[in-house]
């Protein structure tokens, strides 16, 4: 299959012109070059091979850095805003120069990142979560169906199943 199709299959339900933009300036400038999806051209992705991108395009919005050295693994319809960090690696805090293996990053299905979220390494997310804008992820939130918000982000609001009306 070869890399427009790819992209058509996969990402059809990005903007066509964002889509010609992602290409140009991954597939001919080299921003991302290695990243098989589409990426914005002033967000980095690390390690793209050990990320599982779910059905949309992490890092497709402006200035998002994506650290993908111990993995994340993206569930289907997961929308990231601008200026996201999700960081799946530390430094050792005796030797900067070395970093610490962690579990890999897991955002479930149906879940929001807001702009300027930090997700730390090992976080686990669960299905139809919204994460409010600014805040910093440190731990797991393994439940659901919540709205975090706050550094360290914590639950805020309890909502129904994804799809359900109020």
């Amino acid at each position: 299959m070869g890399i427009f199709s790819f992209w058509y299959k996969n990402f059809a339900h990005l903007p066509n012109k964002s889509v010609v933009k992602c290409l140009l300036t991954q597939k001919i400038l080299g921003f991302n070059r290695r990243v098989p999806w589409p990426v914005h051209w002033t967000s980095t992705v690390y390690k793209a091979e050990k990320i599982i991108p779910g059905n949309r395009s992490p890092g497709f919005a402006k200035y998002c850095h994506i650290d993908g050295r111990n993995g994340i693994e993206f569930g289907e319809n997961v929308w990231i805003g601008p200026y996201v960090k999700i960081i799946s690696m530390n430094h050792d805090l005796y030797d900067y120069e070395r970093y610490i293996d962690a579990p890999s990053i897991k955002i479930g299905d149906n879940c929001w990142i807001g702009a300027g979220v930090i997700i730390l390494p090992g976080v686990i997310i669960g299905k139809h979560t919204v994460i409010a804008a600014g805040s910093v992820v440190t731990k797991s939130f393994l439940g659901g169906d919540s709205v975090l918000a706050g550094n360290p982000a914590r639950v805020v609001k309890s909502l129904a199943e994804y799809g359900c009306p109020k």
